[in-house]
């Protein structure tokens, strides 16, 4: 181990020094694994991915200037918010303050905070203002990602309205962004992929509730519907991975039949679906409504998606430009 550092973390007694705490320097030791450039963190194998995540930004903090906070998608993992389809490799976000010169990392981006901006504190970690994540994220990713990160911040209640309102009536850098993913968002949304099938109906022109309780005729509770078409009995849900679970199918074969035989029709959808398949399903809807077919909704729904991390074009726009900001060295990037 040669010209090493450890950070001052100290175990609960506050006088051991942790035993785990990052490491800055070359460490040529089995045991360790690189977090970046002259980073290291010692190998733990009783810690969750999310843990893991934490540490790796204790270790960041080493080459980060006093004032510095984890913002963007970053500060948004940091705050445990659900966020969009990243991809496998993403680089670690953070806005400094002042004239201090920004270090210069493979995997890290750097911002200069030039804007006041109220800084938070997740897991001893700091991290940007919500409002200042959302907008960071706007000048990189599409309406659809930030949308998905908007609904998890008004979920979970980091979002002030008032600031964000203050914050997008500047001319800020991402801020026509940012304004138009606000007006799609709703704090209802319980997952990612509930997000993007309200978004789907909005570019449709399908009117739908979020989050609605459906009871029958004689008032029992049947369960709690993702979405609603507005004046119908059409209950539109969201279909994840979890619903392929042989318990939580049997589950909700049984929901299906009992909202059935209380007048609604269920239809779930998944990912693929609404990827994958936009036209098909459209013209399902379309059937279901009575309505005549419009070729202009589906040009709506592509063009938001092909701008989004959850199409080619647009996960390639983004992992460009995050080249050129970071001079990432994707195979040595943890």
């Amino acid at each position: 181990m040669d010209d090493t550092h450890s950070s001052p973390v100290e175990s609960a007694d506050d006088q051991t020094p942790d035993p785990y705490a990052p490491i800055r320097g070359e460490v040529r030791l089995a045991g360790f694994r690189r977090v970046s450039h002259g980073l290291y963190m010692r190998t733990r194998d009783d810690t969750d991915e999310h843990t893991e995540f934490v540490r790796d930004l204790q270790g960041w903090l080493l080459v980060l200037p006093p004032g510095a906070a984890f913002t963007h998608v970053t500060g948004a993992r940091l705050r445990g918010w659900k966020l969009p389809q990243l991809p496998e490799q993403v680089p670690i976000f953070a806005a400094i303050r002042g004239d201090i010169s920004r270090p210069r990392r493979p995997g890290l981006i750097c911002s200069r905070l030039v804007h006041p901006s109220t800084r938070g504190e997740c897991h001893g970690l700091p991290v940007d203002s919500a409002e200042e994540i959302l907008l960071r994220a706007c000048r990189d990713l599409g309406v659809l990602d930030v949308v998905i990160m908007l609904d998890a911040a008004r979920r979970a209640g980091d979002l002030d309205d008032r600031r964000m309102e203050e914050l997008i009536a500047t001319r800020r850098p991402g801020v026509r962004q940012l304004r138009r993913a606000y007006e799609l968002s709703d704090a209802l949304a319980e997952s990612a992929g509930e997000t993007v099938l309200r978004l789907f109906h909005r570019m449709c022109d399908v009117t739908v509730q979020p989050q609605v309780d459906l009871h029958d005729g004689s008032g029992a509770f049947l369960g709690r519907a993702d979405l609603l078409v507005t004046g119908t009995h059409l209950v539109h849900e969201y279909d994840g991975a979890g619903h392929r679970d042989g318990g939580q199918h049997r589950s909700d074969l049984r929901r299906e039949r009992a909202l059935a035989g209380a007048g609604y029709d269920r239809r779930g959808f998944t990912l693929d679906d609404l990827l994958n398949k936009p036209t098909t399903v459209m013209h399902e809807i379309d059937r279901a409504l009575d309505r005549r077919h419009d070729q202009r909704r589906i040009r709506r729904w592509r063009a938001l998606v092909d701008d989004s991390l959850y199409a080619e074009a647009g996960r390639e726009r983004v992992m460009n430009r995050w080249r050129r900001q970071a001079s990432i060295d994707w195979s040595a990037t943890a």
